[in-house]
């Protein structure tokens, strides 16, 4: 199957999407209500973060009952009837398989904490070393990886919140577990699955400190990652389904291994190096503007090198872990509609299959919280405090999480102009933002130059267009580094798209004049003005020239 190529995927934070219920959270009613929308939209597939049963401390990502629907978000009679309503339209499921752990709360784990020989196996427990954990590997949480049990004088790995216990991979009895949870949903009618920080789940033999970093060298794209998945593809028959793996600090070769579909492994991949362009020294929590020279390296070598090597992208700026783009390389004024459209054309257009994360399509930016009271999640809460212990201030600190914060992409889908944005009829878990008086769904469906109808189109262009879906990429040298520029080719077709990251007026170079034969396909300025080679504030085009002129 390789309807992806010319398929769009939306993906949807169940607790911020739509509330049905009154209870201020979203759920699976929520988004079966929804579907005409997403219909409308052209999606072909919707990903859903993990609705399973969960104590919640990770929104969903720590699991307790991989079998079980967390009764805040339904029940699985509204699971099954979401998925056979969204096929009646012609879309397909993909559900969050969170397989790198699980929730200390799950059976295994309590389990394994009465000292069950089998279910200590299910996970990576460790003696201590001299007097304390076993390697000085840090949690991407903040903290050590390590947690201690006293009853069992062991410690047991967990690479991000304490509360998320690593499962152990190396246990043959634990990956049977995991096939049979693969099975169980896909009988139930999925046509996808989306793995969550899959390349993480094969772990070292021993465990050493990292006098480097935080661990991560040790056990990114583990020694036996690639097997473990070729197993579990195998032995669930999901190959001809639509899979995509989370790759956390993953590289261009494995990826390629992971897609190539000669592999049998995944899809696609989502690799996150293009998002850490605004990292000072490589710290998410160290602000810097965009280096936009590193962007364009990134896209260039990731579209390129996938492309030789047979892999597959997945393209995106925003998910739910992610501060929304148009606030990280857009502007939230003055050219808020144009940098809107500017980053969706571009990254749209590329190589990959585009995924819509809820509100994109829209426009919706960062909320802009001021009070560490706004704040839900772990992540966010634990760096606040290690901010104010590294000697920043309070104001400091805020705007750090302001800009970082993975609650930033959570605020509730902003349907409307009333007072919970149309999400809910009652106060929702987490504060909407201000500006959803203006950026909202039902005031966008009425402007046909709106953000939602850019998305529409794009996603119509990669259906119809075949040069979108199959061509060849090759990024060229505009020779400003705030235009960011790229080529598509199929046969005698050529499609040159340009992308300016900037609010002034730029000059590029290589826009094609109308007497070469070239058309607008697509821009975000209503007229085409193209003139002496210059692109307005946050302009993007694409020339489409379909033969030789």
């Amino acid at each position: 199957m390789n309807d992806f190529r010319k398929s769009t995927i939306y993906q949807i934070y169940i607790k911020s999407f739509a509330d049905s219920n009154g209870d201020g959270i979203g759920d699976l009613n929520g988004i079966r209500e929804k579907l005409p929308y997403l219909k409308e939209l052209g999606i072909d597939y919707i990903w859903v973060t993990p609705f399973f049963r969960s104590p919640m401390r990770d929104n969903g990502y720590d699991i307790s009952d991989y079998y079980s629907v967390n009764p805040v978000f339904g029940t699985m009679e509204d699971a099954v009837n979401l998925i056979r309503e969204a096929g009646e339209l012609g879309i397909g499921m993909m559900f969050d398989m969170v397989f790198n752990h699980s929730s200390t709360e799950h059976e295994w784990f309590q389990r394994a904490l009465r000292g069950e020989k089998r279910y200590m196996d299910y996970y990576i427990f460790r003696d201590p070393v001299s007097g304390g954990a076993p390697c000085n590997w840090q949690s991407k949480f903040g903290g050590s990886a390590w947690e201690y049990v006293p009853s069992l004088g062991k410690y047991y790995l967990h690479l991000f919140d304490r509360t998320q216990a690593d499962l152990n991979w190396e246990n043959p009895e634990l990956r049977e577990e995991l096939r049979k949870i693969i099975l169980f949903w896909k009988e139930k009618g999925l046509r996808g699955f989306r793995f969550d920080v899959v390349n993480l789940i094969s772990k070292p033999e021993e465990f050493l400190d990292d006098e480097e970093g935080d661990g991560r060298r040790f056990y990114t794209d583990g020694r036996h990652v690639h097997r473990f998945l070729k197993e579990l593809v195998q032995k669930t028959g999901i190959d001809g389904m639509v899979t995509v793996g989370e790759m956390s600090s993953t590289s261009i070769e494995n990826c390629i291994l992971y897609t190539r579909p000669s592999e049998k492994e995944l899809s696609m991949c989502f690799s996150f190096h293009h998002l850490k362009v605004d990292y000072k020294d490589g710290n998410k929590w160290a602000l810097m503007a965009p280096d936009l020279r590193e962007l364009r390296r990134l896209f260039s070598e990731w579209q390129e090198k996938m492309q030789e090597g047979g892999g597959w992208n997945a393209l995106f700026w925003c998910n739910h872990d992610q501060p929304r783009v148009l606030s990280r390389f857009g502007d939230e004024g003055k050219y808020w509609k144009q940098s809107a459209k500017m980053l969706a054309i571009f990254i749209h257009l590329m190589r990959g299959t585009p995924y819509v994360y809820q509100g994109e399509e829209l426009g919706m930016t960062n909320p802009g919280y001021q009070r560490i009271e706004d704040y839900r999640d772990v992540e966010s809460i634990n760096y606040y405090g290690i901010l104010r212990k590294d000697g920043h201030s309070r104001e400091d600190a805020l705007r750090i999480l302001a800009a970082r914060s993975r609650d930033d992409s959570r605020t509730p889908m902003q349907w409307d102009g009333g007072k919970y944005a149309g999400f809910s009829k009652a106060e929702p878990w987490i504060a909407v933002p201000e500006n959803h008086s203006f950026i909202n769904a039902a005031s966008e469906e009425a402007d046909e130059d709106s953000v939602l109808h850019c998305y529409r189109e794009l996603i119509l262009l990669r259906k119809e267009l075949p040069l979108i879906s199959e061509g060849r990429i090759h990024f060229t040298d505009s020779g400003n580094e705030k235009v960011l520029s790229y080529e598509r080719s199929l046969g005698e077709e050529r499609l040159l798209v340009f992308g300016s990251f900037s609010a002034e007026e730029e000059r590029a170079e290589g826009i094609p004049s109308r007497e070469e034969g070239w058309e607008r396909l697509i821009g975000n300025y209503p007229e085409d003005g193209r003139e002496d080679g210059r692109l307005r504030p946050y302009e993007a085009a694409a020339f489409l020239r379909r033969g030789e002129s």
